[in-house]
Order: C-alpha cells, then structure tokens, then sequence
C-alpha cells in the first residue's frame, strides 16, 4: 500500500504550487490510473511516488513507513520501478540482455538472470524468436513488453507506468493495459499509470483525475467494466 497524505510540491525557486494538498492511496493487487490534461501535475505526482523528487509539504506512506525516512537510493533500487512512453530500452543491447541487465546490475549469476528474464519475456507475450533482436527491430507493442518485462526484473513490487500507451495504436493499447492489469490482479504488483487517454484509463480499477495540481475526482471502476 503506497499513500499519499497532504502531499505539495513546488519546483525550487517557483512561485506556485504543482501539486496541492494531494491525498490519495494505491493498494496492491490493483492497476490504478491518474488522468488530466497536460500541465495538471499527474507527470509530477508521479515523480515525487518513485522517489525522484520530495514533497515541499505533506508526507508519503509505503506501507506503514514514512518514504522520508526510507532510503531513497534503496527504495527506487528495489521498491519501485519504471515504464516510459518512449520505451527507454538501450539500443545496443538485445531484448534479453535489456532485460537482464537490472538483475546483474545487482549481481545476481548471468545464468541466473538469463533464466529470469526467459520467465519475464515469455509472460508478456515476447518468445525465444526475438530475444536477440535489437529494440529498433521491434514494434513499438514489442517494445513496450519489453520495457514491462524489464520493469518486473527489479523485483521492485511498486510499477510506475508513465503514458505507457501513448506511442502504440489502438490495438496494442488494449494488449498493453491488458498486461499491466494482469499483473496487479495475478502477480499482486500495485501498479500506477498516468495518461490523458481515457481509452486507456478505462481499463484501471481505479481513476484519479487531477486538474491544476489538485486531485479533483475518484471513480471506482465495477468488475464489469474492467
């Protein structure tokens, strides 16, 4: 359970506030999504949760922890991981040395990871046939399961998925959301998407919508629906 209580941010050396008093919670289990037009501060509620920036005012609870007095170099190592719009793969690796590359990183065997991220790739629909291709051989569907996979490979149980829609067309769309929607409901990830479309906002549990820094609205999406 990640929550956010009174949270306000303003940039150094700014004269307004970006984000405004925001309470709100994320539990795990569930894929939860924060829509707004642009320049409504969900990129920037966003950054302060994975530990990239700190609130000017108010305090963050992972779990019954205070994120102020946690570790943040071992909290984003371990706790909380991220998926881009732009997909972020290196571009000299292959897909399976992209998404090895967080596991040795922390030292974990080269065979060790190998066999991780076969698990990884395969669960978000990428099979043996493209695990030495490189990222510009792909689609931008293929790449964003990648990136997905790669999330995962942290072991970070905390997804953060920035517009992780919004390179793909309609079709992936719904394959993406499918995936990350799996993997709160099976796997128990707590996974938090921000995006402007509502297509695929749709697909979330729950939807925060935030307009001017504030959240102005909460809808709890019925199983039905989702």
């Amino acid at each position: 359970m990640l929550k956010l209580k009174d949270v306000t941010y303003r940039y150094p050396g700014g004269d307004r506030d970006v984000l405004k008093d925001v309470s709100c919670l994320f539990e795990t289990g569930r894929l939860t999504a924060v829509t707004g037009p642009s320049g409504s501060g969900k990129s920037t509620l966003l950054s302060i949760i994975a530990g990239m920036d700190k609130p000017s005012s108010g305090e963050i609870y992972l779990g019954e922890q205070k994120l102020s007095e946690i570790d943040h170099d071992k909290y984003r190592r371990e706790s909380v991981s991220m998926i881009f719009q732009a997909f972020h793969l290196f571009p000299v690796l292959t897909v399976m040395e992209n998404v090895c590359f967080p596991m040795e990183l922390i030292g974990m065997r080269k065979a060790d990871a190998k066999k991780r991220a076969s698990e990884l790739l395969y669960s978000v629909g990428i099979d043996d046939s493209m695990f030495k291709r490189y990222p510009s051989n792909l689609s931008g569907g293929e790449q964003q399961r990648v990136a997905i996979a790669r999330s995962m490979a942290s072991g970070a149980n905390l997804l953060l998925a920035d517009e992780p829609t919004g390179n793909l067309d309609n079709e992936n769309m719904q394959n993406i959301m499918d995936i990350l929607r799996r993997l709160a409901h099976e796997n128990g990830y707590c996974v938090i998407i921000v995006t402007h479309d509502m297509d695929a906002a749709e697909s979330a549990d729950l939807i925060y919508k935030m307009r001017d820094g504030e959240l102005t609205e909460k809808t709890q999406q019925s199983e039905e629906a989702v």
